[in-house]
């Protein structure tokens, strides 16, 4: 039944000229321990430009992990795994708090 009108959209041109067209589907691995409400809503937030802290968080420990590659001397590099734990720890917490709103 689906696949039905899916065919008759695509028929009557409805699926023309969709944001996206023609592109490969976004990479949403990142979204694998999410249920599919909590990624919706996560979409969501980023195409209004609001993205929760835990995902801010996450994208700062990417960089900085790229950054703490180049680092070779060792009292720069103790303090960049600090700082990585720290950032590490704040988005852990970020992550438990939403969990316990969304049970509460």
């Amino acid at each position: 039944m689906i696949e039905r009108q899916i065919l008759k959209a695509r028929g009557e041109g409805k699926l023309q000229g969709l944001e996206g067209e023609g592109k490969p589907l976004p990479d949403r691995s990142g979204e694998a321990h999410l249920d599919a409400g909590e990624a919706a809503a996560f979409r969501m937030m980023a195409e209004a430009g609001v993205l929760p802290e835990e995902i801010v968080l996450k994208k700062q420990i990417a960089a900085h992990k790229a950054r703490m590659s180049g680092i070779t001397e060792p009292e720069a590099r103790k303090a960049a795994m600090a700082e990585l734990a720290r950032l590490t720890q704040k988005q852990a917490i970020a992550e438990e708090a939403r969990r316990k709103f969304l049970k509460g």
